[in-house]
């Protein structure tokens, strides 16, 4: 398997400082969230795992400003109430950022389809299409990315099949939702999805 197009630029402030999730091949990775705003004014805040290599010397803080390039990951996670997709950025990049500086939230993707589009109309008419697209990593790995598509982009990934490929560019977004648990118990979630701004059929 090559590696699929899989970008991420996320240029934001640190809204979690970085604390050491594992280790592989004897190097040391932290996980850290980045907030970066959108023209609404809504933040995303994405979770990042950064080597410890990429730290900067000093301890990073909540609400420094920093620039991370790199890709979207994913693994899954079983947890009590069953499997769970984690999404991550995987930083190859960071950079340290002068106050003021510009929010960035932009990615960019190929891969296939994973499995049927759901697309449906929102109670005030708004078309949405949800799809979970495989990126292909080398060594016969794959990335799950979760993407919403809207209005004509919702549209056309309703008539994408399981296995087309697909270009997608857009941004990583944060929501907030309910997930109710077997005993009846509900529990507030956050999904991460690519929020597609355009949306073609590629040649695989």
């Amino acid at each position: 398997m090559y590696d699929q197009l899989n970008a991420i630029w996320l240029s934001g402030a640190v809204t979690s400082a970085p604390v050491y999730d594992h280790t592989v091949l004897g190097e040391a990775f932290y996980r850290m969230e980045v907030s970066a705003s959108r023209l609404s004014g809504v933040l995303d805040t994405l979770p990042v795992t950064v080597s410890e290599r990429l730290l900067p010397e000093h301890e990073l803080t909540e609400g420094e400003p920093v620039s991370v390039r790199g890709q979207i990951r994913s693994y899954n996670k079983r947890g009590q109430d069953g499997s769970h997709l984690i999404v991550t950025v995987f930083a190859r990049e960071l950079e340290m950022m002068g106050e003021g500086s510009a929010d960035i939230n932009e990615a960019e993707i190929t891969g296939r389809i994973l499995r049927p589009v759901v697309y449906r109309m929102t109670p005030f008419q708004r078309e949405i299409a949800d799809l979970l697209v495989a990126v292909g990593r080398r060594y016969d790995k794959s990335d799950f990315v979760p993407c919403i598509a809207w209005g004509r982009n919702a549209r056309f990934a309703g008539g994408l099949m399981p296995g087309d490929t697909v270009t997608i560019r857009g941004r990583m977004q944060s929501r907030e939702y309910q997930k109710t648990l077997p005993d009846g118990e509900s529990v507030q979630r956050v999904a991460y999805e690519l929020s597609c701004s355009s949306l073609e059929l590629t040649d695989a």
